[in-house]
């Protein structure tokens, strides 16, 4: 297959799916249905932003796939060698040079599923059809990645940036317990063995030291839990919506007396409720409102059924604007402030990205 068929094969994640899921249809716009005015661009909107566009392949001719951007010209991601014998997790500067990090043998099945960074430190997930292992690396320096260890248990990953979290010297994640129970994992920066604790549900992290259950449920998340302090967060519900939180925000995702799509965004006890956007609106992304401020969603245009395509918008909770981020976009992502998509045709794709930091 060739990169820019993967690319496109991967359809922006959308929790408003889990409507389809739970019986409902997302429909297209109601026939009379009031035309909104055009958004404004990321660039009439954020004129200092910080963006890039970066080419698809490395300087030596193999497909690049980040896994997360440190800014917006630096990443972190995964390309085969040259001769397709291994893949490798490599360091891409913004002069375009590449540090390799690891390579491992492609006969062995390798991926790395997810990453976090904090400061100089970067930690991600290398999985094999043999094992799964957690890895660092401090990419001020040249020193060698060390592998921090091999006991993950069942671990289990959602596509959020929050899937791994570097807090108190320690890094988290979340494994699936025996019975109904989610086993809360983590290991020192330093290595060692690893601690576990048993939490009744399924669980998911959030931003530290919270959890988020709901994660796997038809209507999302209902509850959020801080691990230090004991305090819950009962989370905003729909009969007909999906609801996805962060201790600061959430964003609701429901059917309109029409059929059309309508994506909220609210505080967790539900204050501060405005509409995001409405029709073909849904989500792109699996972490709500990020940065506290910006809501990540799509539209379909006019030939999104025969391209996947679609336009990329930012909803502002601070201004209550939505900007478009690009009109034409596929292989939406998102971690630690920075948004990239692509663009392109079959035969010529580009990347692009925005540090939404510097909006």
């Amino acid at each position: 297959m060739s990169g820019w068929r993967a690319l496109r094969g991967r359809r922006p994640l959308s929790l408003a799916a889990a409507l389809l899921i739970s019986g409902a249809l997302l429909a297209a716009p109601s026939k009379g249905q009031t035309q909104a005015p055009p958004p404004l661009t990321a660039a009439q909107a954020w004129p200092h932003a910080v963006r890039s566009t970066l080419p698809a392949a490395l300087a030596d001719g193999t497909a690049y796939e980040p896994v997360l951007f440190l800014d917006a010209q630096t990443s972190v991601g995964t390309a085969p060698s040259r001769d397709g014998k291994s893949v490798r997790l490599v360091l891409r500067r913004s002069d375009g040079t590449v540090r390799q990090l690891r390579s491992v043998a492609a006969k062995l099945g390798p991926s790395f599923s997810t990453a976090a960074v904090a400061g100089n430190l970067l930690v991600w997930v290398a999985g094999t059809t043999r094992s799964q292992e957690l890895w660092s690396v401090d990419l001020r320096t040249g020193a060698a990645p060390r592998r921090l260890t091999a006991d993950l248990g069942d671990a289990r990953f959602y596509q959020s940036q929050d899937d791994l979290v570097i807090a108190d010297g320690r890094v988290h994640w979340v494994a699936a317990g025996p019975g109904d129970f989610t086993e809360l994992r983590s290991v020192a920066l330093a290595g060692g063995p690893v601690e576990v604790r048993d939490q009744p549900g399924t669980w998911a992290l959030s931003a530290w030291p919270w959890i988020l259950d709901g994660v796997t449920a038809a209507g999302g998340t209902t509850q959020l839990l801080n691990l230090v302090t004991g305090q819950t967060l009962t989370a905003p519900s729909s009969s007909r919506g999906v609801t996805a939180c962060s201790p600061a925000w959430c964003r609701l995702v429901s059917l309109t007396k029409n059929g059309d799509s309508r994506i909220e965004v609210m505080h967790p006890d539900g204050s501060a409720r405005r509409t995001a956007a409405e029709g073909t609106a849904a989500t792109v992304i699996a972490d709500p409102v990020v940065l506290d401020r910006f809501e990540v969603l799509s539209q379909q245009t006019g030939t999104s059924d025969l391209t996947g395509d679609i336009q990329l918008l930012a909803y502002d909770v601070r201004t209550r604007t939505l900007i478009e981020v690009s009109p034409d976009a596929f292989a939406v992502s998102y971690r630690a402030g920075i948004l990239w998509w692509s663009t392109g045709t079959q035969d010529s794709y580009v990347r692009h990205a925005l540090d939404l930091r510097t909006a």
